[in-house]
């Protein structure tokens, strides 16, 4: 088991490492100069100068990227271009409101698209299987952004359930969820399909497989059946699964965090990238990065340990 975690965690640093690289090499490809477009039309020769220098521009490439990388593998992100706090300050403050949105995300998602998952593949064929595949499918064809904008109309305007704008009240935590709630449905909800579609199939296979026929002829309920040994198995495509749809949801974040004006990595990137803040959209990427590797790593390593013909087939 150690010798599987620690082949993910040098695939992890491989992944990194070619992003750290991506993320310098955008500065060069997009076109202008960072410098000129950050301060305005309005900004002087000198002080262009000046700020191409604080950000190290002036210097040959390969120093540059040696400087970056370095830097970056000390925790040190550079320092935002207008206000001139470190990178890493400003991304962790706006870090947990979005692993925030996510966590409400994955709780709607798994709490929903399991059970729907299980009672499709115990009723396959019937009106609730039908009905459940439909459901499931709509959802996942609907985009987030759309959700987002129909669920702030309905709950927030028309309803007036929940509030509209705004991550609640610092130190109020019933204020905090109710403000969770719409941005977290908007992108949880399409994960629901997800993962109902992948439990369902799994559940199917697993519920023919021969220890489940011999749990039957012993007399077990099919509730127990299900629930204590089919889903146990079942549940490992969907842990895969979430490993890879965290990183997907923390691109839908930015939608929700623009629709409902909370604060976050995605709206901090969204703004940074506007008027061509380099250090922080690098700096709130490569924490992004990181974060989904060591989630997807973990993702790996928990199969590994429920599963272990994962662990044999790779050693």
């Amino acid at each position: 088991m150690l010798r599987y975690a620690l082949k993910r965690l040098g695939l992890g640093i491989i992944i990194v490492s070619v992003a750290m690289v991506m993320l310098f090499a955008m500065i060069y490809v997009i076109p202008g100069d960072p410098a000129s477009v950050a301060l305005g039309p309005r900004a002087t020769p000198e002080m262009v100068q000046a700020l191409r220098s604080r950000m190290g521009l002036d210097q040959p490439i390969w120093i540059q990227f040696l400087r970056f990388y370095l830097s970056a593998l000390r925790g040190d992100l550079g320092t935002e271009v207008l206000s001139g706090r470190p990178v890493l300050d400003v991304v962790f403050e706006q870090l947990p409101y979005t692993l925030a949105l996510i966590a409400g995300a994955i709780s709607w998602s798994v709490l929903l698209g399991i059970p729907l998952g299980c009672i499709a593949a115990v009723r396959r064929g019937g009106f609730v299987d039908r009905v459940i595949g439909i459901l499931s499918v709509a959802v996942i064809a609907v985009p987030s952004f759309v959700i987002a904008i129909y669920s702030l109309l309905i709950f927030a305007v028309a309803l007036q359930w929940l509030p509209a704008i705004g991550a609640g009240e610092p130190g109020n935590l019933a204020s905090q969820l109710k403000h969770l709630a719409l941005p977290s449905l908007a992108i949880g909800v399409g994960w629901v399909g997800y993962i109902a579609r992948m439990v369902r199939a799994s559940m199917l296979e697993t519920l023919e497989a021969s220890h489940i026929r011999t749990a039957r002829a012993f007399g077990l309920t099919d509730r127990r059946i299900t629930y204590s040994y089919a889903l146990r198995i079942a549940i490992l495509p969907t842990v895969t699964l979430l490993g890879v749809g965290i990183g997907n949801m923390v691109s839908s974040a930015v939608f929700a965090e623009i629709v409902f004006a909370r604060p976050g990595i995605g709206k901090l990137v969204y703004e940074a990238i506007s008027v061509r803040n380099y250090p922080v959209v690098t700096g709130a990427v490569l924490v992004t990065t990181v974060f989904f590797v060591v989630v997807n790593a973990l993702a790996d390593i928990l199969i590994g340990a429920l599963d272990p013909r994962v662990r044999t087939s790779l050693n």
